[in-house]
Parts: structure tokens; sequence; C-alpha cells
């Protein structure tokens, strides 16, 4: 990448989005972990991961329940979408040696986050889209701190998966130089104009999060090393990593126009038999805001078998 199109990419993106948050916020490196308040007896502990383009609030609706422990990641460089809460720097945060807006980068985030703050043994890792990589990724990399946690992905970023053809089309033209005006001409146009043929029929949870997607990173480089770090993640990432995978869910959308829901399926079908594979009805990229029916109860007993 040249200098000059890094300098142009480097230029601060306000943020655009927040909500009200009672709880405290970690810093880790360029990203953040937010520990969200709760008023009953923990009985368990939710670890969300939000993908390319959104924030941890894709995840506070869907888990409500004042019994349950909800830690949520802000992945590098991206805006912390809280308000009223100072930040601090935990006294167990370590430095990362990583490329940041990156994957693996990210990953370390979630792994000093699993080994520091869940207060119960009943752990879930739920990550969509991109998320699901930097769950696999930490997975990898420290298969110990998954012992005793249940992992949900969904619409996830997998091995050997693939873009969707038609965001492919869109991004071939596209010169690191490009996205500064690209994304200015997007944040101007209304999402109606887009939003349909990538997001599905809209509800009004779906409106608020997605209206602003292109502010949800700090510069406008962190969204194309995502871009950049995505695709070549899900190219040299072989399916054996599912080896680490012990427990859990994978949910596939019916209709998905962000990931090849093909080749998400198909590398899915690796995965170990304790991994339940769940063909949804939902009709977009954005499984649990079409619908949170599909969320596995929390309570249930965790059992082997595949839906898929």
């Amino acid at each position: 990448m040249k200098a000059s199109d890094i300098r142009k990419l480097m230029k601060p993106i306000d943020n655009a989005y927040s909500e009200m948050f009672s709880g405290r916020v970690y810093r880790i490196g360029s990203g953040a972990v937010s520990v969200r308040n709760h008023s009953g007896t923990t009985r368990n502990t939710v670890i969300g991961v939000h993908g390319f383009l959104s924030n941890h609030c894709y995840f506070t609706q869907s888990y409500e329940a004042p019994t349950t422990e909800l830690i949520l990641l802000s992945c590098s460089n991206y805006h912390i979408p809280v308000n009223g809460v100072t930040s601090e720097i935990p006294e167990w945060a370590e430095p990362i040696n990583r490329l940041d807006a990156t994957i693996e980068y990210d990953a370390c985030i979630l792994n000093q986050a699993l080994e520091n703050l869940p207060t119960t043994d009943n752990i879930r890792i739920h990550g969509h889209s991109r998320g699901g990589a930097v769950i696999l990724q930490a997975l990898a990399e420290r298969p110990d701190l998954f012992e005793k946690t249940e992992v949900v992905l969904e619409s996830p970023v997998l091995p050997q998966g693939n873009i969707h053809a038609l965001v492919t089309t869109l991004l071939e033209p596209v010169s690191h130089g490009m996205w500064p005006w690209i994304i200015r001409l997007i944040n101007s146009a209304p999402s109606s104009a887009y939003g349909q043929t990538f997001f599905g029929k809209m509800n009004p949870r779906k409106k608020q999060l997605l209206a602003k997607l292109f502010s949800a990173t700090q510069d406008h480089l962190t969204i194309v090393r995502n871009i950049e770090n995505i695709m070549e993640w899900m190219q040299r990432t072989e399916t054996s990593l599912y080896q680490h995978l012990e427990e859990g869910t994978i949910l596939i959308p019916r209709v998905d126009r962000i990931l090849d829901r093909n080749a998400m399926l198909a590398s899915a079908r690796q995965s170990q038999s304790r991994v339940k594979i769940v063909e949804t009805d939902a009709p977009s990229h954005f499984i649990t805001l079409d619908n949170k029916a599909w969320i596995p109860d929390l309570e249930a007993d965790r059992a082997p078998g595949r839906t898929a």
C-alpha cells in the first residue's frame, strides 16, 4: 500500500452510534472489552464478538437476562459504542504483538478477556460474521482456555470460506485511495438504496444498528485491513482448525449476500460431530437480528448432534 494511500486512509472517522451502558470498559491494546452490570445471581457468562463494521450492541438485546454476565468485545480500532463510561486499563492487560485491525490481533483481545473476566464456568462465546473467525483463531492459539466453553458461530467467516460474489464484484475495482471517497458516498446515500439487497427485510433493531455501518471504525485504514485480512485468512486457514472446536453451534442463514453461503456450509461440515450445524430460515446475514429465537437456549443441556 502506498504511503499516500495510508495517509488518506488514516483520517479519523467520527463515532456515529452509541447506547447507554452500565458497567466497566477495559482497554486492551487498540481494542476494548465492556462488562455489563447485571442484577441477578450470575448463572451464565456470554462473550460477544461483533462482525465487520458492526459493534458490540449487536448482542445486547439478545442476552438481557439479569442472571447473564455479558462481556462484549470492541475489536481493534473500532469505536466503543457506550455512553457515560470512562474506560480503564486493567492490570492483567498484556501487549499484543500482532498487526491491529486483523483477526489475529482481535483473537488476542478475546483470549485475554476469556482468561481474566468470566466469573462462571457456564461460558458461551458468540461471534457474528468476522467475529466467528476471531473466535476460531483464538481457539487455535489457546485451546486450553476453551475447555469449559460453548461456541456459537453466527453467519461466520470460516476456514476455506468466501465472500458473496456480489460483494466481490463491488470490491474488485476499488483501489485503496478510493475508499475515503466511497465511504463518504455510501454514508450520504439513504440506506434504502442498498439495504434491502445486502441486509434483507428490515426491522427496527436492524435499522438502528445497520444505519451507520461505515462509522463503526476509527479510520478508513481499519476497513481496508479488515477486508483484506478476512479474505486472506479464509484462503490460508485450513479446516483442520476445527479439531480444536469440541462443542458449539454454527448458524447458517437461508439467504446471505455478504458471505458465500455454500462455501460457509461446506466448511462447517468439516467440523466435529459434537458441533451442531443449524440451517436457519433467516433471510439475511444477520440471523439473530432477524429472529432471536435462533439463539440456542443458554439453559439447555449441551448435547451432540446435527441438524444439517
